[in-house]
């Protein structure tokens, strides 16, 4: 199952596929100067409105969601070792 994630100025909302659409929105709201755009949620309820304005931080991230499937084997891995990183509260 594909969901995507949109961060907008820190803030994140997690959407259904298709997003398209709602992509379309933001760019022409942003090209506009600025506008609401409704964020439709990702199960059920009214969504929330959002004001975009050129200049704020977007990012949008497909996340491929496998059912039934293990740990490390949703999106972003290569099918590899987990990485490890070391604790940055392990000195304190």
């Amino acid at each position: 199952m594909l969901i995507h994630r949109l961060t907008v100025d820190g803030k994140d909302y997690f959407l259904p596929d298709p997003v398209d659409e709602l992509r379309a929105k933001v760019l022409e709201a942003v090209k506009a100067g600025g506008g609401y755009v409704n964020i439709p949620p990702l199960r059920g309820g009214p969504g929330v409105d959002i004001l975009f304005s050129p200049g704020m931080p977007v990012t949008w991230t497909q996340l491929d969601i496998g059912e039934g499937e293990g740990p490390g084997t949703g999106s972003g891995s290569s099918g590899g070792p987990d990485e490890t990183f070391p604790d940055p509260y392990s000195s304190l």
